[in-house]
């Protein structure tokens, strides 16, 4: 036997011996073209992985080239640290593509894609175009969102990568992401992701198929509120108005007509026969006003002052128009109940069904509900007490408060229950997701439960569901036409009104064109006026010169300079209205005398000429 020390010498040399081989004989083993996992682990590491990170920015698309992908999986806390550092960042990634979006529009359209897992046609081109697919290695896609990597993988058929590494480049990309793209800074990459989520986040509430449950919820649950304060207070007005009319809370057992009472009584001394009608139309009952009017005579109460007095009468006051205010919200939540869940509306009650929506969140949420649930929900303590101590558990949970469940025998409660929460569940899907709202089925369904609650107590067979739903799709289908045919019906008078506003606003427009254009020819007229006249009295100042001996020359220039004047009045004539015709008749009529004279001058002339010929 070999000692200990020479053992491990000889066994430090094989090692040795066998790394001398690795490293000389692999390369030739990658070289002859062997298959062993050695010579696949040195070709993967020779050369570089094709992995590229797909990074939506709210500038646009980005297609990152990562480098030695082996390497970095295997190296991941390097990766975590060189990420802060944009010279070791860039070392390890390289930007390949950029798409920039054309407007915001477009940003909006495709983060909107992003999110609900579609793969947008720009995203669709700018993979198409940038990412390499041809050669003997495959492209590895690294994607942030599995979702919208798997529409990428049914799309391109290409191996997604998710998670690790991909995360690690993604979050660098983000930080770093205005340095990596040319001619982007940070300011405007702010900027662009401050815009995109503005309107990502106003478009999502305008969409959302949600919106008007919302209503819905805040309306029961201020209802409730309103409830309890009404409540309270009312109770607290008993007690306040008690000390000086203790009476009064025995003959009046309602809150908000005690409050009333309250306002209009103030002092009981003060009560006499003539108040007697105002307490007949507050208390709605003869014989409760004369009790009233008795009691206040021999009341035990003390006395108050006129401030305590005002207090009260303030306070009871604003419990009554709280009360007043509370009717008008009941109606208000009745009219949306109508609107959105109709069906569910008319089974079960307005209240009772905008406190099942409330409690399960949404519509949606309600109707994706199965009946199990629907019928205990609302009683999820009784419930969780029950599993926990093995007890029996509950029944119904708000769906107790419908007169259906209060109606049915004791033995039959549990029976009706499950049947009414089968029929809810059923209006709040047809609801949910019927384009035009109707209560056929609702109505239909309530006359369901009540055959149903009638079978439990007389033994009478209900209808079978085939049939009634036969009958609620028909009537459904032709209330839903008469509906449609209605809603054309306002559209095209909507349509008709907006033309006839654009009508009219071109009319107003065509019109107010026509008097600049009728100014601009006013001004133009009146320069040809003037010229016309400055003519008229150069041919004025001409004539004595042709009286004293001018030739025919003149003369014929003279008619020439008249025909031409002529001429020029007959068009704005033609041209003008008639307000301005008459000015220019008025004008001819005042030029005609200077013309009169003319005539004879000439008829003297020719009778000259012909003396003298004759001579």
């Amino acid at each position: 036997m070999l000692p200990d020390k020479t053992l491990v010498t000889h066994c430090f040399m094989i090692m040795d011996i066998q790394r001398v081989i690795y490293i000389f004989l692999t390369p030739l083993i990658y070289l002859l073209g062997g298959t062993t996992a050695l010579s696949t682990r040195l070709k993967l590491q020779s050369a570089r992985v094709l992995l590229h990170v797909l990074f939506e920015h709210a500038a646009g698309y980005a297609l990152f080239a990562v480098k030695e992908v082996e390497e970095i999986g295997m190296l991941l806390p390097q990766v975590e640290e060189s990420v802060l550092s944009i010279g070791k960042f860039n070392s390890m990634v390289s930007l390949a593509a950029f798409f920039p979006f054309k407007s915001a529009q477009a940003a909006l359209e495709n983060m909107n894609a992003i999110s609900e897992g579609v793969v947008h046609a720009d995203l669709k081109l700018f993979l198409e175009t940038n990412l390499p697919r041809s050669g003997k290695k495959k492209a590895v896609l690294g994607v942030s969102d599995a979702k919208i990597g798997a529409a990428l993988q049914e799309e391109f058929s290409i191996s997604i990568q998710t998670g690790g590494v991909v995360a690690e480049i993604t979050r660098g990309v983000r930080l770093h992401f205005h340095s990596l793209v040319k001619g982007l800074t940070g300011q405007a990459a702010s900027k662009a992701q401050l815009g995109l989520g503005h309107s990502y986040s106003r478009a999502k509430v305008k969409f959302n198929v949600n919106r008007v449950d919302n209503m819905i919820i805040q309306s029961i649950a201020l209802l409730d509120q309103l409830d309890k304060d009404i409540n309270t207070f009312s109770m607290r007005v008993r007690e306040w108005y008690g000390y000086h009319f203790p009476e009064l809370i025995k003959i009046v057992s309602d809150n908000s007509m005690y409050c009333r009472l309250a306002q209009l009584i103030g002092n009981r001394k003060e009560l006499s026969e003539e108040s007697l009608e105002s307490l007949e139309e507050v208390v709605m009952d003869n014989a409760k006003a004369q009790a009233i009017l008795e009691a206040s005579r021999s009341s035990m109460g003390m006395d108050i002052s006129p401030i305590d007095l005002i207090n009260i009468e303030r306070f009871s006051n604003r419990v009554v128009s709280l009360a007043a205010y509370r009717l008008e919200l009941q109606e208000y939540l009745r009219s949306k109940m109508s609107q959105v869940a109709p069906n569910l509306a008319a089974l079960i009650g307005e209240v009772v069904g905008a406190r099942l929506i409330s409690h399960a969140g949404s519509l949606t949420n309600l109707a994706k509900y199965p009946a199990s649930t629907v019928q205990i929900l609302g009683a999820e303590k009784a419930l969780f007490r029950a599993l926990k101590t093995r007890g029996n558990t509950p029944k119904y949970g708000l769906i107790f408060h419908s007169t259906f469940i209060g109606r049915a025998a004791a033995k039959n409660k549990g029976r009706i229950s499950r049947y009414l929460a089968n029929k809810c569940t059923i209006a709040s899907r047809i609801d949910c997701f019927s384009e035009v709202p109707t209560s056929v089925f609702g109505d239909k369904l309530r006359e369901q439960v009540e055959e149903r609650l009638s079978f439990y107590e007389t033994g009478d067979v209900p209808r079978k569901n085939v049939d009634v739903m036969k009958e609620a799709v028909q009537e459904a289908t032709d209330v839903a036409a008469e509906i449609k045919r209605k809603l054309e019906k306002k559209e095209k008078k909507r349509k008709k009104r907006e033309k006839k506003l654009q009508e009219a606003n071109g009319e107003t427009n065509g019109e107010a064109e026509v008097e600049n254009g009728e100014a601009d020819t006013g001004v133009v007229k009146k320069k040809k006026k003037k010229q016309a006249a400055e003519e008229m009295e150069v041919e004025a100042e001409e004539i004595p010169a042709a009286e004293n001996g001018a030739g025919d020359a003149p003369a014929k220039k003279k008619k020439k300079r008249k025909s031409e004047a002529e001429e020029a009045a007959a068009a704005e004539e033609t041209d003008t209205p008639a307000k301005k015709k008459k000015k220019q008749k008025t004008e001819t009529v005042e030029a005609e005398p200077e013309e009169i004279p003319e005539t004879p001058v000439s008829e003297k002339k020719k009778k000259k000429k012909k003396k003298e010929s004759a001579d």
